[in-house]
C-alpha cells in the first residue's frame, strides 16, 4: 500500500540511531523491531505502536487513537494511530519513540 510505504520511510530515520534495529514484513506493512522485540509498524496507512499493557489504556484515550484490532481481537498493548494523529514530523516522532523507549524496557530476544 502506498501510504504504508510512504509512512515506512518517515518512520526509518526516526529509529536509525537506536541499536538493535531490524525491519522486517508483517501484517501487511512494516513492523520495526529493537533487539528481536516489536515496536513500530505500519497498517492500512496507520502506525501500530507497542506501548506495554500498563499504557494501554491512557494511549487510546489520545486523539486518533484506537484499538489495534488485526483480527477481529484487540491487542493489549498496542494501538494504531490514525494518518491524522501522525501527519506532522513531531507527532510521528513522538509515537515512535514512546513505542521505541518502551520496546527498550524489554529483554532481548
Amino acid at each position: 500500500m502506498a501510504s504504508d510505504a510512504a509512512l515506512i520511510e518517515r518512520i526509518r530515520p526516526i529509529l536509525s540511531e537506536r541499536k538493535g534495529l531490524s525491519e522486517r514484513r508483517m501484517f501487511g506493512g512494516a513492523c520495526f523491531t529493537l533487539h528481536g522485540n516489536m515496536c513500530v509498524g505500519t497498517w492500512r496507512g496507520s502506525l501500530l505502536v507497542r506501548l506495554g499493557r500498563p499504557n494501554h489504556e491512557a494511549a487510546l484515550a489520545e486523539p486518533h487513537v484506537r484499538p489495534a484490532d488485526m483480527n477481529g481481537r484487540a491487542m493489549r498493548g498496542w494501538a494504531l494511530v490514525d494518518p491524522a494523529g501522525i501527519d506532522s514530523e513531531p507527532a510521528l516522532k513522538a509515537w515512535v519513540e514512546r513505542a521505541a523507549d518502551f520496546a527498550e524496557t524489554l529483554p532481548a530476544k
